[in-house]
């Protein structure tokens, strides 16, 4: 290991393991992968109380650093947690081998037989904070794929992480493929992700996961292309012809099952139709469940609530506070959305299928939902195992990232002697 005081040494020893990784990853079998991640997960259950002695020193350098109880429970691992990264590892393993799958295929009538099919980008670079099941997602959707991964998580992290990651390697040498395939960059030091970011030779593509601050750095400053979402403005339309029962459940799980992801509800948007029936009753539900709702003039006639400002517009608070204000109708919402959403998430509530057919027409949000919580805003809840994030570019990966969306491909083409004239 090269010294950590050296970080342009570090790093590019780093990138170039990285780099011979992948060219050796590109032709590793479907069975290998698999039994790598399997046997990960096994080490990752055997290893449980290792890891959250790792995650209670994180916690401990956490309440030092004053981390906001968002950020802490982001960084919280309990066995539960844990076993939560088993069945991720698992459902990863189990998936089909998106590598080599043909995409399409035809024929020309100049003879040539052409497909194109899946192949892997090459060396992923995953920069992440907080969240040290992360380094288990990132690794093994980054390997499903045939990349190499080297992973800087956060300082507040690190051991967390370190202890994870050291269970993906157990995995990959008892599959013999390489253990340099899923590398984490083994220092806090700030100047590992500025180097991360021109690594242009060694590294195909950046993934960052974290707040603004460092999504907004990456996207700033990296001269590697980006997957990325900027924030998280998860907004929930309920419309006049919104079902009661299932508005008040799918805003109360959506605000206050986990308040600190990025899927989690920031803005409530409610028909003025309904502003005191549905609309009343979900409003004083959340207040009754902790959450502090920010709301415009008319909704302020609630008792309880506090008075909104121009800044609760697009704010992502990733905390038990909401804001909320009335709309006139469907055309009112979309507007709203539009200019303060940040195209990652949205939803409406309603029984009317029009309206949720012009709202998942009129809006270009990576995720668009209908009386469903934003919570599932999830790859493994999508069924892909796991995700390494959530992009709202409109190029290449959108939406969450699995395995699938961390390929390429390339074209395949066959002739029998065929010239062009």
């Amino acid at each position: 290991m090269k010294d950590v005081d050296d970080i342009p040494a570090l790093m590019a020893g780093i990138g170039q393991r990285a780099r011979a990784a992948a060219s050796e990853l590109a032709s590793a079998g479907a069975d290998a992968k698999r039994k790598a991640l399997e046997l990960a997960a096994d080490a990752v259950w055997n290893g449980r109380a290792a890891i959250m002695a790792a995650n209670e020193q994180d916690m401990a350098f956490g309440r030092d650093k004053g981390l906001s109880d968002a950020m802490m429970d982001r960084l919280l691992l309990t066995e539960d947690r844990i076993g939560g990264i088993v069945t991720g590892l698992r459902a990863v393993a189990a998936q089909d081998d998106p590598v080599g799958e043909v995409l399409a295929e035809w024929d020309m009538e100049s003879g040539l037989h052409i497909r194109r099919v899946r192949t892997p980008i090459g060396v992923i670079g995953v920069i992440y904070e907080s969240r040290p099941n992360v380094t288990a997602d990132a690794g093994a959707l980054c390997l499903k794929a045939g990349n190499a991964v080297i992973l800087r998580g956060g300082s507040e992290s690190f051991h967390s992480s370190s202890a994870i990651h050291a269970c993906l390697v157990e995995g990959l040498r008892a599959a013999g493929l390489p253990e340099d395939a899923i590398q984490l960059v083994p220092t806090r030091d700030r100047a590992a992700v500025q180097a991360m970011l021109t690594m242009v030779d060694d590294i195909d593509v950046i993934v960052p996961r974290g707040g603004k601050g460092l999504v907004a750095l990456v996207q700033n400053e990296a001269r590697v292309p980006v997957f990325a979402h900027l924030e998280g403005i998860v907004h929930i339309f309920i419309d006049r012809e919104a079902d009661p029962e299932k508005a008040l459940k799918v805003v109360l799980n959506a605000k206050t099952r986990r308040t600190g992801i990025c899927g989690a509800l920031e803005c409530l948007l409610i028909h003025r139709d309904i502003v005191d029936t549905i609309g009343q009753g979900v409003v004083r539900a959340l207040m009754d469940a902790g959450v502090e709702v920010r709301a415009d003039e008319t909704l302020q006639a609630i008792e309880g609530t506090k008075a909104a400002t121009d800044a609760d517009w697009g704010c992502e608070y990733l905390d038990s506070i909401v804001a909320a204000r009335v709309v006139d109708d469907l055309d009112g919402a979309i507007a709203h959305i539009r200019r303060y959403a940040s195209q990652h998430t949205d939803c409406i509530i309603t029984e009317d299928d029009s309206a949720a057919a012009a709202f998942f027409q009129r809006l270009d949000s990576a995720i668009l939902m209908r009386n469903a919580s934003t919570q599932f805003a999830d790859g493994g809840e999508f069924g892909m195992g796991a995700e390494i994030g959530i992009a709202t570019g409109k190029l290449h990966a959108r939406g969450p990232v699995g395995a699938a969306q961390l390929t390429s491909f390339k074209y395949l083409v066959e002739g029998d002697g065929a010239t062009r004239r």
